[in-house]
C-alpha cells in the first residue's frame, strides 16, 4: 500500500537534504526513502539481535568478534 507521509523539518535538515539530494542526483523523496528504509531495515535487526543475545551470551559469544571467530 502506498500513501503520503507529511513531516516537518527544521531548516537545517531540510538543507541537508536538500544537498544530499543534490549530490546523489535524486529526487528529494528518494533520499528520504532510502534514509526511511535503512531506518527500519537497522532497526529490525537490533530488534533481533536483543532476542538472541541471551542464548550467545549463554555460549559465551558477547562481542562480534567471538561470532567471527567460531563461523571462520
Amino acid at each position: 500500500m502506498k500513501g503520503t507521509l507529511t513531516i516537518r523539518l527544521s531548516t537545517e535538515s531540510r538543507r541537508e537534504l536538500e544537498e544530499i539530494s543534490r549530490e546523489r542526483g535524486a529526487k528529494l523523496s528518494d533520499v528520504v526513502r532510502d534514509a526511511l528504509r535503512r531506518y527500519l531495515a537497522l532497526r529490525r535487526l537490533e530488534k533481533a539481535r536483543d532476542l538472541v543475545m541471551p542464548y550467545a551470551r549463554a555460549r559465551g559469544l558477547l562481542t562480534d568478534e567471538d561470532v567471527f571467530k567460531l563461523i571462520s
